[in-house]
């Protein structure tokens, strides 16, 4: 099956603020945000990537080209955009995909407002303890939102694996509610408890979907080797017991 590694963007100017950016434009990586994108393209240099899809919002596109950026032999190619049915297209290595089914979650009305406002209002308990009921003013609800997301994850997944294998690893670039809610869908958590799931900024995320159940294998890490990732085509069993684990990792004679 296919590795795909889920990574939210780097900081932003409006994280900073205590600001809800949705899908607003010009929103950008701080320098923090900046040098912490930087270390997850570090961390997954270790790694030969298949492919990137991203968030076509400013923040994601920054912290997929500082990836793509640590990459052997800077295999970047044209930024391309998904459209439906075309998922299942051949892609270069490198290829930043950009794909409107990752996007932020359309907060609506909330877009622009502190996030300090926003818990005063009576939608915000909604969101902390039961989100599968939270639909935003003017904005799309949060399972509509989770039914988007997955369904992309999986149609990408499914394509990159058909092109390149059991083996291929891939990165999808998105934010933190997106990014949480395919988490929870692949733990098997309802969608009322993915606030118990935590997902900081340029985190790495590691999921596959195999025949049958998906495996998570890694939730918000922002450190640590990866270079297991790709090393050996992954069983569709789970290791009864837990099995051996990685092989260690060994950095020179």
């Amino acid at each position: 099956m296919a590795t795909v590694i889920l990574v939210r963007h780097g900081r932003t100017t409006a994280n900073a603020d205590g600001m809800l950016a949705g899908r607003a434009p010009g929103v950008r990586l701080d320098q923090i945000g900046q040098e912490q994108a930087a270390l997850t393209g570090q961390r997954l240099a270790a790694v030969n990537l298949v492919g990137v899809v991203s968030s076509p919002l400013e923040r994601c596109r920054q912290t997929s080209q500082l990836i793509l950026d640590h990459q052997a032999g800077s295999l970047v190619g044209p930024i391309t955009s998904a459209t439906p049915g075309s998922e299942g297209s051949p892609r270069s290595p490198g290829t930043l995909v950009e794909e409107e089914g990752i996007t932020e979650c359309d907060y609506g009305e909330w877009q622009g407002r502190a996030l300090g406002d926003l818990a005063k209002e009576a939608l915000w308990s909604v969101v902390q303890t039961q989100p599968s009921a939270a639909v935003f003013p003017g904005g799309e609800s949060l399972a509509a939102m989770q039914a988007r997301s997955v369904a992309t994850i999986r149609r990408h997944d499914a394509a990159f694996e058909a092109q390149h294998g059991p083996g291929a690893v891939w990165v999808a670039v998105s934010h933190g509610d997106i990014i949480k809610s395919v988490l929870a869908d692949a733990l098997g958590m309802h969608l009322d408890l993915f606030q118990r799931i935590n997902v900081g900024p340029a985190s790495v995320s590691i999921l596959r979907y195999g025949v049958n159940r998906p495996s998570v294998h890694a939730i918000n890490t922002d450190a640590g080797d990866l270079s297991w990732l790709g090393a050996a085509t992954p069983s569709a069993d789970a290791q009864v017991g837990g099995g051996a684990g990685q092989a260690p990792h060994t950095s020179g004679p």
